[in-house]
């Protein structure tokens, strides 16, 4: 396979006239503030404040909010990624469930996403922190809907079994990021599109009671014909619900964007998506993986029920 030689940003291009982002009003911006308080009063921690996320007043108005355990940094060095990279982490920390548990009860979340860095220093990559942290959320908050979105665990399908089996989750998600050809361009070389696509559809096995999530980035060389065929081995691996949404680079040092489709071409992947017979899916230059994951999933649950009907 030949991979093109590294590019790096010089400037940050001009952002099309389509990237823009509409402020809530009236009760939506109402619960937006009641959010942003709640944060700011007990000096909590979001990857969407952190990562100035273009979609968090939509996301906080819906009661919907992403957290990320396990480290501030990554054992990996993705060429896209804004999160730093470190060999040799920080130990856990013992008292991250509990800390996480008391942010999603105090924000009185109707949908949590709890995210993660890699951790190829830890023998089962993470998984067991993992399971502490959603067991604890579960726990004090019951009724509140529980999105994992999960590294790869280094391919290590034992791993896995131990996070999934009888853990009470809405969501598994893990990130393809691009298609494959772009793999070694885009990725670290611990991570490949072969090995994530074996991470979902084996937790499609272990539990084909709860949806199966994966986002894919434009904007990084791909070709149109490559992301539908992408798609189609999301599907083919049991992958239920699907994100795709720009790339933009979070600094001169990351990849540059290659381009910048319009927003008819979202529609259009929109359609293939739906053909395909994926659950759900969010697609837009603005959509990020966790895109109002609360409202997607929601959406998705009544499709299956209308469809059983």
């Amino acid at each position: 396979m030949t991979v093109r030689k590294l590019r790096m940003a010089k400037t940050r291009p001009r952002l099309p006239e389509w990237f823009r982002t509409r402020l809530p009003s009236g009760e939506l911006q109402r619960k937006f503030n009641e959010t942003k308080a709640t944060v700011k009063d007990n000096t909590l921690h979001t990857v969407c404040q952190e990562a100035r996320c273009p979609n968090i007043h939509e996301c906080w108005a819906a009661k919907d909010a992403t957290f990320m355990v396990a480290g501030q940094e990554c054992t990996r060095t993705c060429k896209f990624c804004a999160v730093g990279s470190i060999k040799i982490p920080p130990p856990l920390d013992e008292n991250e469930p509990s800390n996480l548990a008391d942010a999603v009860a105090t924000m009185d979340l109707n949908h949590a996403v709890i995210t993660v860095v890699n951790r190829d220093d830890l023998p089962d990559s993470g998984a067991a922190h993992y399971r502490r942290c959603l067991e604890a959320v579960r726990e004090k908050s019951p009724d509140v809907s529980l999105e994992l979105l999960c590294s790869d665990l280094a391919g290590d399908h034992d791993a896995l079994a131990d996070l999934l089996v009888g853990l009470k989750l809405d969501v598994f998600a893990h990130n393809v990021e691009c298609v494959p050809r772009l793999d070694l361009r885009v990725r670290d070389r611990r991570a490949s599109f072969t090995q994530s696509i074996g991470i979902l559809k084996e937790a499609k096995r272990l539990r084909p009671d709860i949806f199966t999530k994966s986002s894919i980035m434009v904007g990084l060389g791909e070709t149109d014909e490559e992301i539908t065929e992408a798609l189609k081995l999301l599907r083919n691996a049991g992958v239920d619900l699907v994100t795709i949404g720009q790339y933009l680079a979070p600094s001169p040092k990351h990849l540059p964007v290659d381009r910048f489709p319009e927003p008819i071409r979202y529609d259009e992947w929109s359609s293939q998506i739906e053909e395909m017979g994926f659950s759900g899916w969010a697609c837009g230059p603005l959509v990020r993986s966790s895109y109002k994951a609360g409202e997607l999933l929601a959406r998705a649950s009544a499709r299956l029920r209308t469809e059983k009907e």
